[in-house]
């Protein structure tokens, strides 16, 4: 069963080691092979790393951490006596400022990117990862959520339908060592609470260091789990979610 808290610096190098196998695997035959071979597990933890003391930081960050298994273990609580670390989503106020669309002030949600460990996709972590970032968002004020997943990655297009997300139309492209690739806006409303506040309208500050391929999210687009540090990133990656 996964345990879902929420992520601690001791966690980044477990974190970025699911996030980089996670970009390798969910975007495989879609973003270029060159692209993808870049990607290092050294450098997304050194970018993760001054992204995550940074004290102005907004982002909502959770880790899904699996029965510890001796040596497999990884990353200090996240890696150690618990557990290993093996899924990680990054969520906050939606960084394009849309409207909550249910009535509330203030603007919608974004998941701005979910990874899954290859070795453990199918197992339920991405599924439970989402519902505590959904629990977690409408905590904050928040009515909707919305995220991007590339058009092509077809596996993370259905997990989110799955999950309530639909698409609304919104579209945008992003190029990767010359091949252009659309990533979709997909949405879906969140629990509602009782006496919910109301979210100020703001978004992630700037700098975000998440690499996304505009949105990252393996389980699904690009980052909502992290595109490679390239082109316009927010600290957590460009954004899209590979599902992965």
């Amino acid at each position: 069963m996964a345990h879902i808290r929420e992520m601690t610096e001791a966690d980044i190098d477990a974190v970025a080691e699911v996030r980089v196998r996670g970009w390798r695997s969910a975007y495989a035959g879609i973003v270029p092979g060159p692209y993808l071979d870049a990607l290092t597990v050294e450098e997304d933890a050194a970018r993760r790393r001054e992204w995550f003391t940074r004290p102005l930081r907004r982002s909502l960050d959770l880790v899904a951490v699996a029965p510890g298994s001796g040596a497999a273990d990884t990353a200090g609580p996240g890696g150690g006596a618990d557990g290993t670390v093996v899924g990680w989503l990054a969520a906050g106020p939606c960084r394009d400022e849309l409207p909550d669309g249910d009535g509330a002030q203030g603007t919608a949600g974004e998941v701005y990117a979910l990874y899954v460990h290859p070795d453990r996709v199918g197992e339920g972590f991405g599924h439970a990862l989402l519902t505590a970032a959904h629990s977690r968002l409408a905590e904050r004020g928040h009515g909707s959520a919305v995220l991007w997943v590339l058009r092509d990655n077809h596996p993370a297009r259905r997990f989110y339908a799955r999950a309530g997300y639909q698409e609304d139309g919104a579209a945008r492209d992003d190029v990767y060592d010359g091949v252009e690739l659309t990533e979709v806006r997909c949405r879906r409303p969140l629990p509602r609470r009782r006496d919910r506040p109301s979210a100020r309208r703001t978004t992630a500050p700037p700098g975000d260091p998440t690499p996304r391929p505009r949105r990252d999210i393996p389980y699904g687009g690009r980052d909502s789990g992290g595109a490679p540090y390239r082109g316009r990133t927010n600290g957590h990656g460009r954004r899209t979610n590979g599902h992965g």
